[in-house]
């Protein structure tokens, strides 16, 4: 896809700046570049990899000709519209573009960041993610470089990173340092909390260090950071349990998988359920526009995804109209190319309605954060058995707690309960799912 802008003064030159790639996007990180100054480029050849507060995408060129210059190192932070790189005929004098753009300096200067190597080839994915870190070493005046993996392969075995030999470029830690020197026993040894020393024994003097490590802010982590503290402080927020009995969906869900040709997931169907419940109160499908309020008639449900940088919300577009089989694939999909920073602008935008759901992390219920301009966002917990009441005995039962949170501005408090009690029947007689 291509996604820079361009420009060619005097049709010579071509400027290549930072894109914006997303309407939360101001800054961008040149992961790697693909090609150097001096190479001959084709029309479609990608010049480098961008990483955007979303996803990781490919830069690529819209002319034929040499690259002539490249104004932002691997690891650096720019801001939008900088130019990053000058594309023209190897004869083009590009003098006058580059003092003319002297004025737009990067925001960020790659001072905390290294390259990846290619003799760090197995840590590639991590690198992409979250590009190299230099860990300080506060218990000398010395820097040391370490790759992210190594850095947590070190803390999870107990070793003291800036004891270990460094074998990469100019000396940085990488995985297989990390691995040797777990080997020739430089781990610490576990400590139990479950055996405290004998009262009668004079444990000896310890000094210590107090040492830590710090790594740039992702593009990712800055959006999530604004995006939620300007929901939070912005729109009122109240919230709305409800208990779930979940007893039929469970024998439901068991018999479909019998027949479907993907396995469903309990979350196929809360997003089926609320895609449904949602058409019959469009107050929560609602959106606030600042001067106006917008009640969709479609519903596009976000669901959001935790990958390793922090979270993305990929959107299943008129949810209503889809069986759980098609709801189940694209679910899957989307998840699959969020944890591999495939998603595009055109995945994540448009949502109506948010569905997070930690239940497969052990968590019965929390409250969410609304993705606004949404008016909703429900978060579901994990379905747990539980005594309950039946027919006057206490029987077994499994049971599932959800929580909306909802924009008072826009839903009340008994719009929000109806939408609640509608969801609620759904999921309890998931039978009317299928009619």
């Amino acid at each position: 896809m291509r996604i820079h802008n361009n420009e060619k003064p005097n049709d010579m030159a071509e400027i290549i700046r930072m894109p914006r790639l997303s309407d939360t996007m101001t800054e961008g990180v040149i992961v790697v570049w693909h090609k150097k100054v001096g190479d001959a480029i084709e029309i479609g050849d990608i010049l480098a990899d961008v990483e955007t507060d979303k996803a990781t995408m490919e830069l690529e060129a819209y002319n034929d000709g040499v690259l002539l210059h490249v104004g932002v190192e691997e690891g650096q932070t720019v801001a939008i519209d900088t130019l990053i790189a000058v594309l023209g005929d190897k004869d083009d004098d590009i003098k006058a573009i580059l003092e003319e753009a002297d004025s737009a300096a990067p925001v960020t200067a790659p001072e905390e960041l290294t390259v990846v190597s290619e003799e760090v080839k197995e840590e590639v994915v991590a690198e992409t993610i979250a590009p190299a870190a230099v860990i300080t070493d506060h218990s000398n005046t010395g820097r040391l470089k370490a790759s992210p993996l190594a850095k947590k392969m070190a803390a999870d075995s107990g070793i003291n990173i800036s004891h270990v030999q460094g074998s990469g470029d100019e000396g940085r830690i990488v995985k297989r340092d990390v691995e040797a020197a777990i080997k020739n026993g430089l781990s610490a040894p576990a400590v139990s909390s479950n055996n405290p020393a004998p009262a009668n024994i004079t444990l000896p003097s310890v000094v210590g260090e107090e040492k830590y490590a710090d790594a740039p802010v992702s593009q990712m982590r800055k959006t999530i950071a604004k995006r939620l503290s300007e929901s939070k402080f912005t729109a009122p927020h109240f919230y709305l349990k409800v208990t779930v009995d979940m007893d039929k969906a469970m024998e439901a869900r068991k018999q479909m998988n019998e027949v479907a040709q993907v396995k469903l997931s309990f979350n196929d169907i809360v997003v089926k359920a609320a895609a449904v419940a949602l058409k019959q109160h469009p107050t929560v499908n609602s959106a606030w526009m600042g001067d106006k309020i917008r009640t969709n008639e479609h519903v596009n449900i976000g669901v959001a995804v935790a990958v390793p940088d922090g979270l993305l919300v990929p959107v299943i577009r008129y949810a209503d109209t889809k069986s759980l089989s098609h709801i189940s694939l694209e679910t899957k999909e989307f998840a699959s190319k969020a944890k591999n920073k495939e998603l595009q602008p055109k995945d994540w935008e448009g949502s109506t309605f948010t569905i997070s759901n930690l239940g497969m992390f052990g968590i019965d219920e929390f409250t969410a954060i609304i993705n606004t301009p949404d008016a909703c966002i429900l978060a579901v917990g994990g379905i747990n058995q539980v005594p309950v009441v039946k027919n006057g005995e206490i029987v077994p039962g499994n049971t599932m707690k959800l929580t909306l949170s909802c924009d008072h501005r826009l839903v009340d408090g008994a719009s929000g309960a109806a939408f609640l009690n509608t969801l609620k029947g759904l999921l309890e007689e998931p039978v009317r799912l299928l009619v």
